[in-house]
């Protein structure tokens, strides 16, 4: 039993108070205030802040690793634009120095996968930010089936003098291959038990079977408004659980946005805000997004896209949304809850309540002053950092 005594409980599940938590066997035994227990460690705080660890809804962390370039550079299997069957656990790196980095600024938890340079890139993974290996340090696998609009597709296989070479193509692309599945999966349907009647194994319509099926949500890539339409109307097509991954013009089409959110079930996951307007897609990147979705009723999560924004600079993106006028509130729910919502990993991480892991980030002052620092990190209830 560990508990850290005196902080200022921020739990992100609509309670904020000075008092305790307490922690055991890798999960949160209790919140409230003067908790005793016989034999406990305790660690006092001194009223220092108390939040779940930050979850980054969308990076890829480990698969482009730190400082070393092509060597490392395993994001994108750009030789097919569908590639379902690629998988992110057998790319990543988890002795990357960036998770050191991430979990020493409170980053408990990343959702990472392939880029986007295929149209269907393969599946992601909810991790922890610590552990011996990629087996240990796995919360959800797979978590998501990464899908891609836009510039990148199009550049990369225009380059390759193949398709898509436009955006039409890459929608065709995408509806080929779910409908590929589709036929897939009723052919093992319908072959019932007479196991000669089943089609030859297909890693890649074997994985987005379970899109089909709704148990995988797809992480659809778009920048620009048309794009996200696009997104949104191959979901309902083919009746997908899906989120919105960038949405960098969805704050000019904040109706669509919310009606699609509320009809669909549509995620909205926005970012990286903190960068360069480094292509044509970016032209109307604005750190504005977030309170105009706000404002319009849209819950949202927030990424850093790592390594576009290095991943510990997740809260620095959420307090420069809230210079530009999005509530603290708001802000530090688009890291915690709602990025654990939107990734459906909402029942382990993302709040402090009594039985979710112990992933727990103490800050010296408010954790979206630039000046503030993470002193404590636990994972699992272990301490990965600290600085006390």
């Amino acid at each position: 039993m560990l508990v850290l005594k005196n902080g200022r409980i921020l739990t992100m599940a609509g309670e904020e108070f000075m008092g305790d938590v307490a922690v055991e066997n890798g999960k949160i035994a209790a919140l409230g205030k003067g908790l005793r227990y016989d034999g406990a460690e305790e660690i006092e705080l001194g009223g220092r802040y108390v939040l779940p660890g930050f979850v980054d809804a969308h990076c890829h962390i480990g698969m482009f690793e730190d400082s070393i370039g092509e060597v490392g550079d395993d994001g994108n299997e750009a030789s097919n634009p569908v590639t379902p069957e690629m998988r992110a656990i057998d790319a990543i790196n988890p002795y990357d120095r960036c998770f050191a980095e991430a979990r020493e600024a409170g980053v408990t938890t990343c959702v990472t996968g392939p880029g986007s340079a295929n149209v269907i890139g393969g599946q992601f993974v909810a991790m922890k930010t610590y552990g011996e290996s990629m087996e240990s340090m796995i919360l959800r696998y797979p978590v998501a089936m990464k899908a891609a609009f836009g510039e990148n597709p199009k550049r990369v296989y225009t380059s390759q003098k193949t398709t898509p070479k436009t955006r039409m193509a890459t929608a065709a692309v995408l509806r080929k291959a779910l409908t590929g599945a589709a036929e897939y999966m009723k052919k093992i349907e319908d072959a019932g038990d007479d196991r000669s009647k089943l089609p030859e194994r297909d890693l890649g319509k074997e994985a987005l079977v379970k899109v089909l099926k709704r148990e995988l949500p797809m992480k659809i890539h778009a920048h620009r408004s048309d794009d996200i339409l696009t997104a949104i109307r191959i979901a309902k097509e083919f009746d997908i659980r899906f989120s919105i991954e960038h949405c960098t013009e969805g704050y000019m089409i904040p109706g669509l946005i919310k009606k699609a959110a509320a009809e669909q079930g549509m995620g909205v996951i926005i970012g990286p805000l903190l960068s360069e307007r480094s292509k044509e897609e970016l032209r109307n990147l604005s750190f504005k997004a977030p309170k105009v979705l706000y404002d319009n009723g849209v819950e949202f999560a927030m990424m850093t896209d790592h390594p576009v924004i290095p991943q510990q600079y997740l809260p620095v993106c959420a307090a420069l949304a809230v210079r530009e006028g999005l509530p603290e509130d708001a802000a530090l729910k688009s890291i915690t809850i709602n990025a654990a919502r939107v990734t459906g990993i909402d029942d382990r991480v993302g709040s402090l309540e009594v039985g979710k892991d112990a992933d727990i980030a103490v800050f010296s002052a408010h954790p979206l002053d630039f000046r503030s620092r993470c002193v404590l990190t636990l994972i699992n209830g272990e301490r990965v950092h600290s600085e006390l």
